[in-house]
């Protein structure tokens, strides 16, 4: 059995379809809100980290910010298996050295993504196929810190490894369709367009679920090793 924390930051953003493959391998998981519940604790066999409508930069307006990037910089160090999405990938690229800041045009829906060499081989990207559409709700991106290796490309940059056992996605592989119908009409930037993205969630999510179920069982596996 693994032990799996899940760091949150709102009741929007919980680890959702990955929750449930968690618990039906037969682990343990535990939520945990750092905005309410202050640093995150030790002890524990993997770290998802889930997004968020923060932002890096932010830390005046959400000072937990701080806890946070002292918990990915100690995850990093410790080779504790890591998996962040969208706002985690963003701040555990900020805490170890990269850059997140806005992309100017929310991207949003689904986006040709493709797998780079190094995310071909990757012992849990490498569970996707080499192209692929992912969902993404993104006004911010995030620039790979240095010494790490890109997994994945797009629009922006998809998602990357650093040391050898923390992945972080911009995409959204947990999504659920009544989550992403309601982070998208929340969304003012998107706004004229929900309909429109309604309809290809309705056509294109459940093919997206499968992928996103075959990534969390890919890290899930490599946590257990």
């Amino acid at each position: 059995m693994v032990r799996v924390l899940a760091i949150t930051h709102g009741p929007s953003v919980r680890p959702e379809l990955f929750g449930d493959v968690i618990l039906e391998a037969g682990h343990e998981l535990v939520e945990w809100d750092i905005r309410l519940q202050g640093p995150p604790p030790d002890g524990f066999d993997a770290v998802f980290v889930f997004g968020g409508d923060q932002n890096v930069g932010e830390e005046v307006e959400h000072p937990w910010l701080h806890d946070e990037y002292r918990a990915l910089r100690r995850l990093v160090e410790d080779e504790t298996p890591l998996f962040c999405v969208c706002l985690g990938s963003q701040t555990l690229a900020h805490a170890t050295g990269g850059v997140a800041e806005p992309v100017g045009e929310t991207i949003a829906g689904f986006v040709p993504t493709e797998l780079t060499a190094d995310g071909a081989a990757d012992p849990v990207l490498g569970a996707l196929p080499r192209r692929f559409e992912s969902f993404n709700l993104n006004g911010f991106r995030f620039t790979p810190p240095p010494g790490s290796v890109t997994l994945a490309t797009g629009p922006v940059t998809q998602a990357y490894r650093i040391g050898r056992r923390a992945w972080a996605t911009q995409f959204h592989p947990e999504v659920r369709h009544d989550q992403a119908i309601e982070w998208l009409r929340e969304d003012p930037t998107v706004a004229s367009r929900v309909d429109e993205l309604v309809g290809e969630l309705d056509e294109r999510l459940p093919a997206w679920q499968e992928l996103g179920r075959t990534l969390c069982r890919a890290f899930l596996d490599e946590a257990a090793r």
